[in-house]
């Protein structure tokens, strides 16, 4: 059994136009994560992500590997678990 935790996150930086939200769906897919990431009117880029500390911690360091994406902030909130999210998508 997975401790499951969820965060919502609040991406900022060059964090639009640059492939965040289709490197976050790969990357949540390959650590098995679930939830959403959605571009905000304000340039930045919310998510929520489901998953162990573990596997979160993996996508955040790949979040900011990218040499395309450059985050200069991020605010982290947990927030109560999503029991039947069974998937990570973008919103739009």
């Amino acid at each position: 059994m997975r401790d499951l935790v969820r965060y919502k996150m609040v991406f900022t930086g060059r964090v639009q136009g640059v492939g965040f939200r289709y490197k976050a769906c790969n990357v949540a897919n390959q650590y098995r994560l679930t939830g959403y990431v959605k571009n905000e009117y304000d340039g930045s880029v919310s998510v929520e992500i489901q998953g162990t500390e573990q596997e979160i911690y993996m996508f955040l360091k790949s979040m900011a590997s990218d040499r395309y994406i450059v985050i200069h902030g991020l605010e982290k909130e947990r927030i109560p678990v999503e029991e039947d999210e069974r998937s990570f998508i973008t919103q739009y």
